[in-house]
């Protein structure tokens, strides 16, 4: 019978060696409770970096709780397995009910192995994710997906034993694995290890102390430079965004030292994945705004061109997005602004009407803000239209709701552009545009006290 480690203490100490590359990263050591977490814990003092537990909890198939539907983390993570979901026809519902049982025991763990210590921020940092072995890798690749919704820049996994299979299919999750022994054929972790009697929680809570001690749970590694604590994070990461009780697929990106975060409105026919949204999105990131596109609608709602013109569905799914936002740790003390196109862009006026949820400001390209209706009248945001000179029907639109918006507004035209600005150099005038309206609007609002 096989027997390569004495015990999980034995399995750190020899993996850490495998792992003195990191030590010049900026990594956080992160053990999968409970059995990772002694093997971790010889990781972290190897390499003098923080040690802390990633407490993640699938979210199972009802009636088939081994298939997982998505994962959740700390701090309201939620990742979703859509392929998952489509395949054995679970509702939201569903995936709801599940998540609110597993969540409740998340929380209980979390606060039971930390106390009064707080999770360590992932964001834009190396996340070294720790397990005394794998055998099918959902856990791990739980793991995998919630540290990069945490903000994680890298993921690497680290184990001492795996099967073959295993590392290969967790490929796709991590950036990097580091695994000790891959035996051709692995019946259980156990029979790796001469001690793998089970870890209780106390030790969990005594080896996190112990590190805390030590002085690897700050935020950076000892001797480097503190960053001031309201500084900004980098993210960049595919998210779901709660619009009220359904989750929709969106992107959001934090750039060091962000002044504000931009959530954009597709127009009709679009999704998150507008090249033209896209283009203006990265141009915002470049200027030091973060930027959330997402799905203003599901796939089936989509394919129903009713909803697509529906300007009351679309902002009510907007403004639950800003309430999202703001909800993020990573940006809930920056002001909110919305970029609208064509049925996206009178959304967005809708949704800047609504006092209870102010913005900072709003840019409409090429949009139909006559559908916002009468609410035109009740914008209170700085409003940017921005319309193609040569798209005559839509500039008239905008020319008539300029003459009905209360708040600070201004047209501008760009010169030979059509309705989508594919016209050389024209989308390049939005985003600059939009930039400089956007980056004097956050930076005039200030910092949220929400």
């Amino acid at each position: 019978m096989v027997r390569v480690f004495r015990n999980r203490t034995d399995a750190g100490i020899a993996l850490a060696a495998r792992l003195e590359h990191l030590r010049r990263d900026d990594v956080v050591v992160l053990g999968l409770p409970r059995g990772g977490v002694p093997v971790a814990f010889e990781i972290a003092e190897a390499l003098d970096a923080p040690l802390d537990v990633i407490v993640v909890r699938k979210v199972g198939v009802p009636g088939q709780p081994e298939l997982a539907m998505g994962a959740i983390g700390e701090d309201g993570v939620r990742v979703v397995n859509h392929e998952v979901v489509r395949l054995v026809g679970a509702s939201e519902a569903d995936f709801i009910g599940v998540e609110r049982r597993e969540r409740e025991e998340l929380q209980r763990r979390a606060e039971q192995f930390r106390g009064a210590t707080a999770r360590i921020d992932l964001s834009g940092r190396t996340a070294l994710l720790v397990d005394d072995g794998i055998a099918t890798g959902s856990t791990a690749r739980a793991a995998c997906h919630v540290a990069r919704a945490h903000g994680a820049a890298r993921v690497v996994l680290a184990v001492p034993v795996a099967a073959p299979e295993s590392v290969q299919a967790l490929s796709k999750d991590a950036d990097e694995i580091i695994c000790a022994e891959q035996p051709s054929w692995l019946r259980s972790v156990g029979e790796w290890y001469e001690d793998f009697r089970q870890v209780d929680d106390q030790t969990v809570v005594d080896l996190l102390e112990r590190a805390h001690r030590r002085g690897a749970t700050t935020t950076s590694r000892p001797g480097a430079e503190q960053a001031p604590s309201d500084a900004p994070v980098s993210m960049d990461s595919e998210v779901d965004v709660d619009v009220g009780g359904w989750a929709l697929p969106g992107h959001l990106t934090v750039p060091p030292g962000a002044v504000g975060t931009v959530v954009f409105a597709h127009g009709s026919g679009s999704s998150r994945h507008s090249p033209r949204n896209q283009f203006v999105a990265d141009q915002l990131n470049a200027s030091g705004l973060a930027t959330l596109t997402f799905d203003l609608l599901t796939d089936a709602e989509a394919r129903d061109r009713n909803n697509v013109f529906d300007i009351g569905l679309l902002a009510s799914r907007l403004a639950h997005a800003t309430d999202w936002v703001r909800g993020q740790r990573v940006v809930a003390d920056l002001p909110v602004a919305l970029f609208g196109a064509s049925t996206g862009a009178a959304a967005a006026l809708v949704a800047a009407s609504d006092p209870s949820r102010p913005v900072a400001a709003v840019v409409s390209r090429g949009g139909r803000p006559d559908l916002a209706g009468d609410r035109l009248g009740h914008v209170i945001a700085p409003t940017l239209l921005i319309v193609g000179g040569d798209d005559v029907t839509v500039l008239a639109l905008n020319r008539d709701a300029a003459r009905q918006l209360p708040c600070q507004h201004e047209l501008t035209v760009v010169p030979g552009a059509t309705h989508l600005f594919e016209e050389p150099g024209t989308l390049e005038a939005v985003a600059s545009l939009a930039a400089d309206w956007f980056v004097d609007r956050c930076r005039s609002t200030g910092r949220s006290d929400r």
